[in-house]
């Protein structure tokens, strides 16, 4: 392993090999109103100021109507949990959930959230008409308060980081009694079944990018990066690219004030680490999601960590080519400019590379 203040490498995770979740994910998101597949953007231009053949972004700015990618992991868990709760032995669709839940015990769901899981969480209560409350900081946006408000969620904000956020929903939902049902991104002693269905959730963006991919006759990925916050859409990424044929990097992109996977990953041990303000809301956690750890410190090939200035350069980027990314969504292209001119031989990058980025959020989500 090779690691300095803002680049950790290992090498050993081209051998990882990690298994995916089923083809049901897809089928269940199928079933909702909406869906298709979001964009694989093309962006010939920084490929070239990149040094690689190929730079491919996968869009999840508009995903199911909403301005993040988050709804994927969020509905899919919740489908998963009221399947289980209300007696199935399989996932039941929404239509089915739906036709279910006026007959059931009340449910309310709990989460806690830095801007779009609890939105994706609210919608999805929304849909099935049942009742949630949504924990957040004080530092999320205004905007993002207002449109959870609007999805019909109680909201909570709590003048605590988001660590403590989520501690303060753990206890609501444990003096709320047996109706409350957390539906959290993040895993702790005892709570993984669920932080693991909405890990499975995002596998379904990640199967549209399999078949894009081939559609445009690429056959392979030599790096993909991977956002982390607590780190589970990062787990998805690094489990989807570690389950396939071929050996591809995947490099995790974190915040300079928020490096709980890079500390974890430089150190071996997952602790707490203290968080600074960044305009990379989602990405502001100081704790490494449980599930997520030991995942990525197998196949994690890379982490670096960015600043607020990367990222509004690369959000600036990435609106002059047409791209709507908020400072998370953008952070992957701050994180392969740094990689790009700091590891690109560690990571054999090449003129013919490909490189997949991710864009997770729409400006609306995140605004600077």
């Amino acid at each position: 392993m090779q690691t300095t203040h803002s680049l950790y490498l290992n090498p050993l995770a081209r051998t990882a090999r990690l298994k995916r979740p089923t083809e049901e994910v897809r089928q269940f998101h199928s079933g909702l109103p909406g869906y298709e597949p979001t964009p694989l953007i093309d962006l010939p231009s920084l490929a070239a100021e990149l040094g690689v053949g190929r730079v491919l972004m996968k869009d999840e700015s508009a995903r199911l109507g909403l301005p993040a990618f988050k709804i994927l992991g969020a509905s899919y868990a919740i489908a998963r949990a009221l399947s289980h709760r209300w007696g199935s032995d399989r996932t039941l669709s929404l239509a089915d959930l739906q036709s279910l839940a006026p007959e059931q015990p009340a449910v309310t769901l709990f989460a806690a959230t830095d801007g779009n899981h609890g939105r994706a969480v609210a919608r999805t209560a929304r849909l099935l008409g049942i009742e949630c409350r949504i924990f957040y900081p004080a530092t999320l946006t205004t905007a993002a308060m207002a449109a959870i408000a609007d999805e019909g969620a109680d909201t909570r904000r709590v003048e605590l980081p988001y660590d403590d956020v989520v501690a303060e929903m753990r206890a609501e939902a444990s003096r709320h009694g047996e109706s409350a049902l957390i539906i959290q991104d993040t895993a702790w002693a005892g709570y993984d079944e669920i932080p693991s269905w909405i890990v499975d959730g995002y596998s379904t963006m990640l199967s549209e990018l399999d078949e894009q991919l081939a559609e445009q006759g690429i056959t392979a990925v030599d790096l993909a990066l991977a956002p982390a916050g607590v780190g589970s859409l990062a787990q998805a990424i690094v489990t989807h690219f570690k389950s396939g044929a071929g050996t591809p990097a995947v490099a995790i992109v974190e915040p300079a004030t928020a490096p709980a996977v890079f500390a974890a990953l430089t150190t071996g041990v997952p602790e707490p680490v203290t968080t600074a303000d960044t305009v990379m809301l989602g990405l502001n956690c100081g704790t490494v999601s449980e599930l997520a750890w030991p995942v990525l410190r197998a196949g994690a090939d890379a982490a670096v960590l960015v600043s607020d200035d990367d990222a509004r350069a690369a959000v600036a980027t990435l609106q002059s080519a047409g791209v709507d990314a908020g400072p998370c969504g953008a952070a992957t292209l701050a994180g392969a400019r740094r990689l790009a001119s700091a590891a690109a031989a560690e990571l054999s990058l090449t003129e013919a590379s490909t490189v997949v980025l991710f864009n997770t959020e729409s400006l609306s989500a995140n605004p600077l």
